[in-house]
Formats: structure tokens, sequence, C-alpha cells
């Protein structure tokens, strides 16, 4: 498979967040974070602050996000961090967020993403792990398009971050029956297909947006034990711990989680450009659909990137969402 010259940077897997934020000042730079209560959504907050980012964390809980902010301030001195409510599996909280965002917005970090056991549905019917996971962030990035397309203005370009998977290799969306109401459930699939989504709406997102200066891309975390592990079934875990001793992955601290979030937050490398897929710091190489994440956990399926799909899914979400 010919490929074009992936984009690396200096940064590996090894990396840390505060390695890659190093020497890089983000005075008034205004930053949304979802999920930002805990895990590697705090610990990007909290490295955005440190290099001057005014900061609003997204979250669900704002009584344990207001603790994040305490901590962000004792470890930046004072940072400009704030806390906010959002439930991305409700549309009416992602709406009201938007509402109440004034100004600027350029870097939108969609962090926030939930593992479940077993089927559960929003009160539209949809199941819920491609609800928060895909349809809330999608409903945020819309929502705030202006703000984004403001923040472009004021500094040349705009980011969009989404955290994706190598579970994205598990399955792609399946545009015949997104929310299972046919096909027998499988939380790994239906996370997995929420994950490819993530990354399909980074590629359209850039389409579509770009000429504006706002680019999005997507970033494999890799291995990172989170609140996300909470729900996982025997089965998950089981899963989890056979590719661990596979090889298929090392468990990385927070800080290494974050690494790869940062650099396409605000590495110059992806300033201007959109619609990739990062792991370890630098661009994923792209592999079959029929490969074996086994043999590629640094990959990125090639359903994960698909302009069509992405077109697809775009159309979709704004369908679902009556936006």
């Amino acid at each position: 498979m010919t490929q074009r010259p992936l984009i690396t940077t200096r940064f590996d897997g090894s990396s840390t967040a505060e390695e890659v934020i190093d020497g890089i000042d983000l005075h008034g730079l205004r930053a949304v974070v979802t999920g930002a209560s805990s895990g590697i959504g705090a610990e990007t907050a909290r490295v955005l602050a440190t290099a001057g980012a005014d900061g609003t964390l997204a979250v669900r809980n704002t009584t344990v996000g207001a603790r994040v902010v305490d901590r962000i301030a004792a470890s930046a001195g004072e940072p400009l961090v704030a806390v906010a409510a959002i439930d991305l599996a409700d549309p009416g909280s992602v709406a009201r967020f938007a509402r109440d965002w004034d100004g600027p917005l350029h870097l939108l970090v969609n962090n926030a993403g939930l593992v479940t056991g077993g089927l559960e549905r929003t009160k539209e019917g949809w199941e819920l792990q491609f609800a928060t996971n895909h349809l809330g962030h999608f409903a945020l990035a819309w929502a705030l398009h202006d703000a984004l397309a403001q923040g472009a203005r004021d500094r040349g370009t705009a980011r969009i971050v989404s955290l994706s998977s190598a579970a994205h290799m598990r399955a792609p969306v399946d545009f015949d029956d997104i929310h299972f109401e046919r096909r027998a459930y499988d939380p790994q699939i239906a996370y997995a297909q929420s994950k490819t989504a993530n990354s399909l709406f980074a590629v359209e997102a850039t389409m579509q947006w770009g000429a504006e200066g706002i680019v999005a891309n997507t970033v494999n975390p890799g291995g990172v034990k989170t609140g996300l592990q909470r729900n996982f079934t025997q089965r998950q875990r089981e899963s989890l711990d056979a590719a661990e001793a596979a090889g298929v992955f090392t468990w990385k601290t927070t800080g290494q989680g974050a690494a790869t979030t940062l650099v396409a937050a605000v590495a110059p490398e992806f300033e201007r450009t959109g619609g990739h897929y990062l792991d370890d710091c630098r661009e994923a190489y792209t592999v079959p659909n029929d490969a074996d994440l086994s043999a590629h956990p640094h990959g990125v399926k090639e359903w994960a990137l698909d302009p069509d799909n992405a077109r697809e899914l775009w159309t979709v979400s704004l369908k679902t969402l009556n936006l």
C-alpha cells in the first residue's frame, strides 16, 4: 500500500503532555475539554493551563470538576480555568452549554468517553455509547462552530481534537443498524463503532470547515487506566488482559496518554492540517480493513479515514440530531 509521507514529531509513545507543552505559550488561547473531571481529560486541562490557556472543563459532575480546578490552580498557579455542566447524551444539555459560551474558541478537545457493559439507550432510543462518544461531541462542535470560526480568525487557526482508540479496529460504523435495533448487541462492537465515528468526524469536519481555518484530528491515547474501564464486562477485561500479554499495548501513565492529545492540540506540525489519526504523538499508518489489531496496534483502519464514510456519517448525524 503506497502512502504519502506521514507527519511525525520529535515525540513518541514515552513522551508526556508536559514535555509536549514545554516552551509553548498559550496565553490568550481559549479551550474546552470535555470529560475533564478525571483521567486524561483532567491532565490535558492541567497541562494546557500551565502554558497559560484559558480553559473550561465541560463535565457532567460540576462538583468533581470544581475539585479538579482547585488542583489545577495548586499546580499551575492562578490559571483561568472554569467548570461548566454538560451531558453529552442529552442534546438539550449540549445546546445549553453552547448557548452559554461567549466569544471565540480556539481549541475544542472532545475527550469524554463512555463504555457500557450492556445495551443502554438514551431517551431518544439511541445506543448510549454512540450517542455519548460521537453524537454528543458532533452536536457540541456543530453548536460551537461560529465560536471556532471566530477563534480561527483571531489566531489563524482553530483546532478540534477527538479521542478515539485502537478499539476502532474492531468495527466500522454500521450505517444499516447504528443503534442495534436489529443486530445482537455487543458492547465491544458498539464501543468500536463509536471510536471509528470519532475518526470519521475529524475527516469530514476538516473538509467542511477547513477553509475557515478550523482543522480536526483524532488521537489514540493508548492504554491508560482510567474510570473508562469501570463498566467493562468480564469478557472485555479478559480481552484487555490478553492484548497486554500479547504485547498489543503497554499501559501508559496519564501524562503519556495525554501527550498525543497535546500534540494534536498545540504542535506546529498539525496547526493547519486535519483529518489525521495520531498514535504515539505522530500520524499513524493506514492498514487494510481486514488487518488484525494484534498485528497493527498503532495503525488506523481504512474505514476510519474513508471520506465517503465520513460524509455519510456527517449527513446521518445531522439528521439524527435534527440540526
